[in-house]
């Protein structure tokens, strides 16, 4: 089942991992601004906290803005997207 953003974040916070008040702003400034989807903008979150072992804003925008521009279509293949940029 897919997850709004909105329920991924709860699910995160729910998992230990406390996102900022800018942090969230970013996450949908993000969202709003690539006009991505939920999966999208989760597998951005999600490659983000991986990679980085934190949310850095900069970086998840990055990721967000290449993942939307190259049309990559689901989470699956934004993790594969990931492995071969040698984020993983």
């Amino acid at each position: 089942m897919k997850k709004t953003t909105e329920e991924f974040l709860i699910d995160l916070e729910n998992k230990g991992f406390k996102f900022q008040e800018d942090a969230i702003g970013f996450i949908y400034f993000g969202k709003k601004y690539t006009d991505a989807p939920d999966e999208l903008v989760n597998s951005a979150i999600e490659i983000t906290l991986k990679a980085q072992k934190q949310f850095d804003s900069s970086f998840y925008m990055s990721i967000l803005e290449r993942l939307h521009s190259q049309k990559i279509p689901s989470r699956k293949e934004a993790l594969r997207w990931m492995e071969k940029q040698g984020l993983a």
